[in-house]
């Protein structure tokens, strides 16, 4: 695995593993052979611009949302990392789920620091459960995404894991994930800018197993150059979970 992986568990709930075997497509499969749908969610603010790319699959075992940056400093769901981690959970057979929060893109509402973007959140998952029902689902967020996306996933019980990129530990309070016990990988560069290697440790030692930590050499907050290896680990901890 080319990054430097520091794991404290690498266990997790049964339905991961299950969605992973079950449903992972050819690296060969192109996503021009699966249906992309452009739409608007109904969000508690107004419309939210979104995109939700299908899979072959007529009943998935597992449907994945992934939220984006900081839209006041131009994070949209077409962010590259956004993006990049999308289409590695799309390639492991889950339909996937990208949307604007409030204010950003083509959605309606107005930016609200993290309170309001709950509820865009909820409504994403809304989405989901009706879109795909009884299915479980893969909660990713990078940098602001996950602030706002990994608090409401642990909470939800539709959500069955979290994926953090980039978690903005520095200036923003995580302390939620001190009581979240579901599986959950972290990507964060070595040398992210907004989240220091020390205080994503000092987070990560308190927080309840399953857990998993990857930290990217020689990357920034936004993976700027690595996110080939960004995408490897996230492929590799989804691989895991499947063999399990």
């Amino acid at each position: 695995m080319p990054a430097e992986a520091r794991t404290a568990s690498t266990s997790a709930r049964p339905a991961l593993a299950c969605a992973a075997a079950s449903g992972t497509l050819p690296h060969s499969a192109s996503m021009a052979d699966v249906f992309h749908r452009s739409f608007f969610l109904k969000g508690p603010a107004g419309r939210l611009e979104a995109m939700l790319w299908t899979t072959p699959a007529p009943e998935p075992a597992m449907a994945a949302v992934v939220c984006h940056p900081h839209p006041l400093f131009g994070g949209t769901m077409h962010n590259k990392v956004v993006f990049q981690a999308a289409k590695t959970l799309h390639e492991h057979g889950f339909p996937v789920l990208r949307f604007n929060f409030r204010g950003a893109g083509l959605s309606e509402g107005v930016h609200d620091r993290g309170a309001g973007e709950a509820g865009d959140v909820r409504a994403a998952l809304d989405y989901l459960a009706t879109e795909f029902p009884g299915r479980p689902i893969l909660l990713a967020g990078f940098s602001f995404g996950a602030y706002v996306g990994l608090r409401v996933g642990c909470e939800d019980s539709r959500v069955a894991a979290l994926v953090g990129l980039g978690i903005p530990v520095n200036d923003s309070d995580l302390s939620y994930l001190l009581t979240c016990a579901k599986p959950k990988l972290f990507l964060q560069g070595a040398l992210d800018q907004f989240g220091s290697q020390r205080s994503v440790e000092a987070l990560f030692e308190k927080m309840p197993e399953p857990k998993e930590l990857v930290f990217i050499p020689g990357g920034d907050h936004f993976f700027a150059g690595k996110l080939d290896l960004m995408t490897a680990a996230l492929d590799a901890w989804l691989r895991r979970q499947a063999a399990q």
